[in-house]
């Protein structure tokens, strides 16, 4: 019987953020794909294997859950260098893309194809079966209106395969998915659990527990407001937009390359441009260091405005709440914006992760204690049925 091993996956609009068994392999991959053909054209293919897999991701999938299946993939870093590649457009359902199922069923290929786990999945020729308890999550909005349920049912009781083409090291692999148990948590509920509590679901901050608190958490496509009382999400008063920082990411990439004549490759390299440690803001033009930061400021502004007036809303209609978190990857994009708002407008209690990993990483690391919290509790309830009753 094929082991079922651990996965907690944060299929972000930016990257994707995955942990895998006892915290033993983590994985964060661009969310970018571009359709390929079978067989790339690769320079020193002799050397292709001494090349990162990660930077030449390049796959076909096969999955009864996917509207155009069987189609070949660049994934991640090599789907960037792609005329065609795509990143998830505003407005779109994570629940309802195939570039969301693509992205979740490569990176549970790359971890289970690693030599480490040879010995946890079984292996014919160059088939490898994996089987997998995933953790994963999606927005608020697509959870209120149900599509949770959909998006498990696309991924229990079928085989999903990833077979590798050109890729360094596992070209001519073909992995074989099958998943045990599927938990999709919202995210906004998945935020919470990550503050208040530690990988073995203790609580770590009783300062929080029962405070009545709002989580921001600043997406690609969306954001989630959650609210706190009394230890659990208020389903009626949580609420998600459709409002990210992806649009503004796009119109920054595309004012640089009008006005500078600069091509950036995807949304992540204008992630990087505005939050790296030196050199914030300025990117090269013709090997000269040019400031753009009359573009990021007059466009992040702009979107802190509206994100700003978003937590207005949600707090006005939650008067006693004590304290905002802001989360997610578009809460690091936006901190400075939203924090010089807040000290000249209405000076909420607001904060934000210093730790832009844990900010980053904080959907991942809940699905990962959520999951692990589930599997324990199965397992304990299996122990306690098979043991005998005593008379």
């Amino acid at each position: 019987m094929t082991k079922s091993r651990i996965a907690a996956v944060d299929v972000g609009n930016d990257s994707i953020k995955a942990i895998f068994g006892e915290f033993d392999n983590e994985l964060n991959i661009p969310n970018i794909v571009a359709r390929d053909t079978e067989d790339r054209p690769v320079i020193g293919i002799e050397e292709l294997d001494t090349k990162d897999p990660l930077d030449g991701i390049h796959i076909r999938v096969h999955s009864p859950a996917l509207k155009d299946n069987n189609a070949i993939y660049r994934v991640g870093n090599l789907a960037t260098k792609s005329d065609n590649a795509t990143e998830l457009d505003p407005g779109s359902s994570k629940s309802e893309e195939d570039q969301t199922l693509i992205m979740l069923f490569a990176t549970l290929a790359l971890d289970a194809v690693k030599e480490d786990n040879a010995k946890v999945f079984p292996k014919s020729k160059n088939v490898i079966d994996a089987n997998y308890t995933l953790g994963t999550g999606l927005p608020l909005r697509e959870v209120k209106e149900g599509k949770d349920a959909g998006y498990r049912s696309k991924l229990v009781g079928s085989v999903h395969q990833v077979e590798f083409l050109v890729t360094p090291k596992y070209q001519g692999l073909k992995v074989n998915i099958k998943f045990d148990e599927v938990k999709v948590y919202p995210e906004g509920f998945a935020a919470y659990i990550n503050l208040v509590m530690d990988n073995s679901l203790k609580i770590i901050n009783k300062d929080l527990i029962d405070r009545r608190i709002l989580i921001q958490d600043i997406g690609g496509l969306s954001t989630d407001i959650a609210v706190i009382k009394n230890r659990n999400v208020d389903d009626d008063k949580a609420q998600g937009f459709n409002l990210g920082v992806s649009e503004a990411l796009e119109q920054i990439r595309e004012e640089i390359r009008s006005k500078h004549g600069v091509e950036l490759d995807s949304r992540t390299d204008v992630v990087e441009i505005i939050t790296r440690k030196n050199d914030r803001n300025h990117i090269m033009v013709k090997g000269s260091r040019t400031s753009v930061h009359d573009i990021t400021d007059r466009i992040l502004l702009e979107l802190a405005k509206k994100q700003y007036r978003l937590l207005r809303n949600v707090w006005a209609k939650n008067s006693q709440t004590e304290i905002c978190y802001f989360v997610g990857g578009g809460a690091t994009v936006l901190k400075e914006y939203i924090k010089t708002l807040n000290n000249n407008l209405d000076g909420y209690n607001i904060e934000f992760f210093e730790d832009e990993k844990e900010s980053i990483w904080m959907m991942a690391n809940a699905y990962y204690k959520l999951i692990m919290d589930f599997v324990k509790k199965s397992e304990k309830s299996s122990k306690a049925a098979s043991e005998p009753v005593k008379s």
